[in-house]
């Protein structure tokens, strides 16, 4: 198995170093047959003979016998982080926006042992299952038919008196009994014999393989088969939540798309758009900074449209080209500040684009600011806030930056701030 990583917009050599020919054909045949691949797979993996160039998903792109690793980077001209650093800071935000319940510390560790953040994700997983496993496995009541040689339950007289009408030391029996058989531990199982196949550490298989015996009494079900619509997760089951959130991502029941190709079975591919993740992630913060504030936080809302039919002396009801800011901050049904976020290095300066779609925000939301907030360059010291009017009008278009390095004090202190700035002493 050969396993590279690379950060956004890097490459990886594909001759005498690196990759081969023929497995750097099989990762792009893997990005081409993913979800988020677009339509020739160049979202993902662009080909340049002699290197592939990763774009801006990030996570784990894996065919048969080969995987690569998708790292976040704000500047490439910067020095490396560490790919352990850069790992544990994904898994922080992906933490923060899926709600894995994964402490600092936690993340921080088993990222600088993981080989990649898949490895990482499955270690959580088995070591989070075991220990829950160890408590005990939760049962439920289920109806069942059995053949027996002593009553139990009640008796089925159709089955009773055609089937077994020449048996009389077989009695047809219906009862409920607790099973461990049920959709939660169904889902739990074909997640522990999924990723089995796809982890290169030893610990974490013997991990998987101990849970394998644990499970023995649960079916093996399909992961296209299995009942998510099914679990029931009460008071007594409710500390499976996060492994329930864990398994989604796993077997690909979440937004990021975990995807396993029908004809690469050896290959798993855990990817995120990292503009969706940072959005996701500021948004989040944002909602636990402002919880006392009065003010809502909506993402991906507002859907009003840009044009309408034009009727003389009325006032235009937008009926095509709807828009979707990023973040609204309301405060009842006001929007006060529209943010959209970017996942891009701002030293490369502001796109025109950019600041037209803000302008037409302003209009069709009539929302005095607006912000265009960044990632700041990790290590750079202060955070960069720049102000500008816009052209005939009062709006106030804001363009700075947020460290998402920063613990997560400092940084709801930070998006504080950029709702409610500092006033000057």
């Amino acid at each position: 198995m050969t396993h590279r990583t690379v950060h956004e917009w890097g490459r990886v050599a594909v001759g005498d170093v690196g990759f081969t020919r023929g497995q750097a054909d099989a990762l792009l045949a893997a990005a081409r047959a993913h979800p988020f691949g677009g339509t020739d797979g160049t979202d993902i993996l662009c080909d340049h003979h002699r290197h592939l160039r990763a774009r801006q998903m990030v996570g784990v792109i894996a065919a048969r016998g080969t995987s690569l690793e998708i790292l976040p980077k704000v500047d490439p001209t910067t020095p490396d982080d560490t790919p352990a650093t850069v790992r544990g800071r994904l898994m922080h935000m992906l933490n923060v926006v899926l709600g894995l319940d994964i402490s600092t510390g936690e993340a921080s560790a088993m990222s600088h042992s993981a080989d990649s953040l898949l490895d990482l994700f499955i270690a959580l997983f088995a070591d989070r299952l075991l220990a829950e496993v160890r408590h005990g496995l939760p049962r439920q009541y289920q109806s069942f038919d059995e053949d027996l040689r002593a009553l139990r339950g009640r008796l089925d007289p159709v089955r009773q008196f055609t089937v077994h009408a020449v048996r009389p030391d077989r009695l047809a029996c219906r009862f409920d009994a607790l099973s461990v058989d049920i959709p939660l531990m169904q889902i739990m199982k074909a997640c522990v014999l999924f990723v089995s196949r796809h982890t290169r550490s030893m610990a974490t298989q013997r991990k998987l393989a101990e849970l394998r015996f644990l499970f023995d009494e649960v079916r093996a079900v399909t992961p296209g088969a299995l009942p998510w619509k099914q679990v029931r997760v009460d008071r007594s089951s409710r500390r499976w939540n996060t492994l329930l959130e864990f398994a989604r991502l796993l077997l690909g029941q979440r937004w990021q798309e975990t995807h396993a190709a029908s004809h690469e079975p050896e290959g798993i591919s855990l990817l995120f758009p990292m503009n969706d993740l940072f959005e996701a992630y500021v948004a989040a913060q944002l909602r636990r900074a402002l919880a006392d504030s009065g003010l809502d936080v909506v993402t991906q809302g507002g859907l009003r449209y840009c044009l309408g039919p034009w009727r003389e002396g009325e006032d235009t009801v937008g009926t095509s080209f709807s828009t979707r800011p990023d973040i609204l901050v309301r405060r009842g049904g006001k929007v006060e500040i529209i943010l959209d976020t970017k996942w891009k290095n701002l030293t490369n300066g502001v796109s025109q684009a950019d600041v037209y779609q803000m302008m037409a925000y302003a209009r069709i939301y009539r929302s005095p600011r607006l912000v265009l907030l960044y990632p700041a360059v990790p290590g750079e010291s202060g955070r960069k806030i720049e102000m500008h009017g816009l052209a005939e009008g009062r709006e106030r278009l804001e363009i700075a930056t947020v460290a998402v390095e920063a613990s997560e004090t400092e940084l709801r202190e930070e998006l504080r701030h950029l709702v409610f700035p500092r006033t000057p002493a």
